[in-house]
């Protein structure tokens, strides 16, 4: 055999031993996982919560589905939902009121769906998160001053 033969027979060995104890240590931890599993169930005590239920509402009356989550995205709704966005935007663009001015009919067409909400604005506060206080200058800095006795 010639030298380059030998190293590449010695290469193939040691990658299969590397392979072997990579194999070998996945399963080694799949098994370690299903034990602490295991453990972890049989701690889990099971409780009688049947009295519970009589107290509380049926999940059915309290969960209703959106509209959206019944609303499926497929090939017809999709062009269903594009032909009414385009009468949708072929009124609005036909509008008298928005050919005039169409910056305040969008603005009016916002004040009339949105809530309006008045927010103050909020005080700094310091790193502390207290409000900051305003420090007094001494007199002495101020400027110079002379010494009369």
């Amino acid at each position: 055999m010639s030298k380059a033969d030998l190293k590449f027979e010695k290469k193939h060995q040691f990658y299969t031993k590397v392979r072997d104890t990579v194999a070998a240590l996945s399963a080694q931890k799949a098994t370690e996982k299903k034990k602490k599993l295991r453990s972890r169930q049989k701690k889990l005590k099971p409780y009688d919560l049947s009295s519970l239920s009589e107290f509380l509402p049926e999940l059915k009356t309290l969960w209703q589905p959106s509209p959206a989550a019944q609303f499926k995205l497929n090939c017809k709704s999709m062009q269903k939902l594009i032909l009414k966005e385009g009468k949708q935007l072929s009124t609005v663009l036909n509008h008298p009121a928005f050919q005039l001015d169409s910056l305040a009919a969008i603005l009016q067409h916002l004040h009339s769906t949105q809530p309006v909400t008045d927010e103050k604005p909020k005080k700094k506060k310091n790193k502390n998160g207290r409000k900051k206080k305003k420090a007094n200058k001494s007199k002495a800095s101020d400027g110079p001053q002379s010494m009369v006795m």
